[in-house]
């Protein structure tokens, strides 16, 4: 895989990290396909308990790819390669049937924001900003931000696309906590601590309910 790192099992838990750091880990084809392919192997493992997701660099996504989209529309088998690729990267997030931190490293943009949402936990650290600009020229994912945060809150961010920076992430629930740079890694295994303190079987019945209670299954990614 040439666009994400998958650690090996430590303690029950496994990081992918995204690794396009020149291109701020912007969600190519190649990147989400190697995300959707990790995350279905890893499912079938007895010992994983808790997957986390991070970006290489100083920036968590910058979104999707947009010279992919530029050359989509002017070719319309890649657009629907597009989109293809884009509904099994969120569906291989949204039914991942254990939990999925998101280790927000940095800016969460676009694509990078919803990559956050559909994770279980989201711990980010004080350089963080979140931002759907692409309601200026697209559509924006919806549906899970609502379920995280209520109507009013995602109509506000979604409708608006403004800047969302750490400390107002944590003001909302959006994030479960905000620390430095230094401190994610330490924060992160905090976290995972607890939850694997919980047996394999629980956790999966667990994210099971998370999943029926969200009401967003089965849906395309601009259905969402």
């Amino acid at each position: 895989m040439d666009n994400i790192i998958v650690s090996d099992v430590e303690s029950n838990v496994v990081t992918i990290t995204l690794n396009r750091p020149k291109k701020k880990n912007a969600l190519s084809i190649a990147l989400r396909d190697e995300v959707s392919s990790a995350l279905t192997e890893l499912a079938a493992y007895s010992e994983v308990k808790v997957v986390v997701i991070t970006g290489a660099g100083d920036v968590f996504s910058a979104g999707f790819d947009m010279k992919e989209f530029q050359q989509g529309m002017l070719d319309k088998k890649f657009n629907a390669k597009i989109w293809a690729s884009s509904d099994r990267f969120h569906h291989s997030i949204l039914f991942f049937p254990l939990p999925i931190i998101a280790a927000v490293n940095g800016p969460a943009i676009g694509g990078g924001f919803d990559l956050a949402t559909l994770c279980d936990i989201r711990v980010c650290t004080e350089n963080t900003v979140f931002s759907h600009p692409e309601i200026a020229f697209g559509e924006v994912m919806y549906s899970p931000l609502h379920e995280l945060l209520g109507g009013a809150i995602a109509r506000d961010i979604c409708l608006t696309g403004r800047k969302i920076d750490a400390k107002e992430a944590l003001a909302l629930n959006l994030v479960s906590s905000c620390v430095t740079t230094e401190e994610l890694g330490n924060e992160i295994s905090r976290m995972v601590k607890h939850i694997t303190r919980a047996s394999r079987e629980n956790l999966v019945k667990a994210k099971s309910k998370i999943v029926q209670r969200a009401n967003i299954t089965g849906r395309a990614t601009l259905e969402l």
